[in-house]
């Protein structure tokens, strides 16, 4: 049973590293300039995008999309601007990232 509770804890340990690890990426590629985890900024917040996708198989691919190529409509009259700048690794762990929310 103390094993079964020792490897829970460290597998909570090890995705909340992932999480701010992810975090801090979006941080770095500027993302928090426009959204933020709980609210509208310019875009919309990264709660509100990964609830709109949830259970869609697709929105991974869509959204690393959205972030290389940039988007508009989906949220407003305010278009995503393109960041080809992001790799297409870091696009897809930022993808995952706000669909883990």
């Amino acid at each position: 049973m103390k094993a079964i509770v020792i490897a829970a804890a460290a597998a909570l340990a090890l995705t909340a590293g992932v999480a701010s690890a992810d975090q801090a990426l979006a941080q770095k590629s500027a993302c928090m300039s426009c959204h933020q985890m709980d609210k509208k900024v310019v875009g919309p917040s990264f709660k509100d995008v990964a609830k709109k996708y949830k259970g869609d198989a697709k929105a991974e691919e869509h959204l690393v999309g959205v972030i290389k190529k940039g988007g508009k409509g989906v949220w407003g009259p305010i278009p995503m601007p393109p960041h080809p700048q992001v790799s297409d690794d870091n696009a897809k762990k930022l993808a995952d990232w706000v669909l883990s929310l």
